[in-house]
């Protein structure tokens, strides 16, 4: 692993995605979490402080990215909450079929490499009942942003990890889960990346 991968990046995503607005649409999705959870993509884990530890009987994650695993173990630590972090990929995730209740995603399917395969192992592992809790930033409905946000990609994968800004996120659940509420809107910021979607899918 180069060293900008290493220690750059994880700092770029640690600032880039715990900002103020974005902990907030945080604060309103995770805590509907509950039962055996599995988090797809912790990340640096800013969105442990957020969950209710009395409806989470288990935290399990999954994120390649390992050089960020020790940042999300602190905060895991400092919340109170246990997690068990693999540092595998969204497109294999090492659970039985319907053993989860809750998966969240949050700033996530961006950067997946294989969208649609991990979408695919996140229905698998949920059961029936079970829900998929997304925050994500993705194509914009306006079209002069949504042009530059296709004009800046090349360039965003390469310094955030791999990150599109144009992913159609709705359409992308919807090949694997009906999207049973959903919000979406610019944050305020540089709207290329801005545009977010957040809801429940089932």
């Amino acid at each position: 692993m180069n060293p900008y991968d290493r220690y750059l990046l994880p700092w770029l995503i640690e600032k880039a995605c715990g900002v103020g607005a974005i902990q907030k649409k945080r604060s309103q999705l995770v805590p509907k979490a509950h039962g055996r959870v599995l988090e797809v993509g912790i990340g640096t884990g800013h969105n442990l402080v957020f969950y209710d530890r009395d409806r989470v009987t288990e935290l399990i994650a999954v994120d390649p990215a390992e050089q960020m695993h020790g940042r999300a173990q602190k905060r895991a630590a400092e919340a109170g909450i246990d997690v068990r972090v693999l540092g595998l990929p969204a497109e294999r995730i090492p659970l039985d079929d319907a053993s989860v209740d809750t998966v969240v995603m949050t700033f996530t399917l961006c950067s997946i490499p294989d969208p649609a395969a991990a979408l695919a192992e996140m229905r698998r592992v949920l059961r029936p009942e079970g829900a998929l809790l997304f925050l994500e930033h993705g194509a914009a409905p306006t079209e002069g942003v949504r042009r530059w946000q296709q004009r800046l990609n090349p360039i965003q994968n390469r310094v955030a990890g791999g990150c599109h800004l144009d992913r159609d996120i709705p359409r992308l659940l919807e090949q694997q889960f009906k999207v049973a509420d959903l919000e979406e809107g610019y944050l305020p910021g540089v709207k290329v990346a801005s545009y977010l979607y957040s809801g429940t899918a089932v």
